[in-house]
């Protein structure tokens, strides 16, 4: 074989291996910059302290730098549970099944105890705001109903939020089913509503920021809970805003419930705040 071939052979493999990586590569990259990690095993010590499994998801935003617990359970996709209700909220009001978070949904008068818990507090007519803040879940789920979930199909693609199985019968397919969002994209969606970067109206979504706040130190983030498949997955999803930058983060906890603990609810804030501190980002 001539030199000429060997040549045009040499550079087709180099190219060939070139696109490869790339497109291996391609799920690693925000925008045109490779991601920076920085694995942080030591963080299991506060799971293992609460007696869960899980994993953490730090994000940030002025060092463009992702911190870590672990590099496989971070891309692992289960139930959103209750965070969900950040994008069901930009959902809601994109869609004008809702005008603002202050519009009031009316109890229909039962939920399924079995399923969510007997919560007497919440039952009651509530914005949608509040529902929000005491984590009412049969309020989104009558929005939901509304919404149809075409819309929230067309809205989640849009957004990359989750893996798109909406085969849930019920409306309330982020509690139960197959729906599921890793901590990793959890942030990802995160930073993209913080920027500005989603298909919704900016007043949409400075709504949905001011719903989230927390005060408590400068962190807007939701909480979430849910039981399905024998499973308790908790979560803690937000991000921290001060002097010192921006920090998105996604905490996830998961702990079989024939192994139940009294303090798994306190743990997804626990956890998250004694990370926190470690990176000093909170005191």
């Amino acid at each position: 074989m001539s030199l000429k071939y060997l040549n045009i052979l040499f550079f087709s493999i180099v190219f060939l291996i070139s696109c490869i990586f790339h497109k291996k590569m391609g799920n690693h990259k925000t925008g045109s910059e490779a991601r920076n990690f920085v694995l942080k095993p030591e963080f299991q010590k506060y799971f293992e302290a609460c007696r869960v499994g899980g994993s953490i998801v730090v994000y940030d935003n002025l060092k463009n730098q992702f911190i870590v617990s672990d590099t496989i359970e971070i891309q692992k996709e289960t139930l959103p549970a209750s965070t969900f209700k950040i994008i069901n909220l930009l959902v809601a009001l994109e869609t004008k099944v809702i005008s603002s978070e202050n519009d009031i949904i009316e109890w229909q008068g039962s939920t399924d105890t079995v399923k969510y818990g007997y919560r007497p507090e919440i039952y009651h007519d509530m914005t949608v705001k509040e529902a929000f803040e005491v984590s009412a879940g049969w309020v989104f789920v009558e929005l939901a109903k509304k919404i149809g979930k075409d819309q929230y199909k067309k809205f989640l693609d849009e957004c990359n939020y989750g893996n798109g199985n909406l085969s849930q019968g019920d409306a309330d397919f982020w509690n139960f089913g197959h729906f599921g969002i890793s901590p990793m994209n959890q942030v990802e969606f995160l930073k993209k509503l913080y920027d500005g970067n989603l298909p919704f109206s900016n007043t949409n979504m400075d709504i949905a920021k001011r719903v989230m706040i927390t005060n408590e130190y400068d962190i807007r983030a939701k909480t979430g809970w849910t039981r399905d498949g024998g499973i308790n997955t908790g979560w803690w999803v937000g991000y921290v805003e001060n002097s010192k930058g921006v920090y998105f983060f996604a905490t996830r906890l998961l702990q079989d419930r024939k192994n139940n603990t009294p303090t798994f609810g306190s743990c997804r804030k626990e956890i998250t705040k004694s990370i926190f501190k470690d990176l000093e980002i909170i005191k």
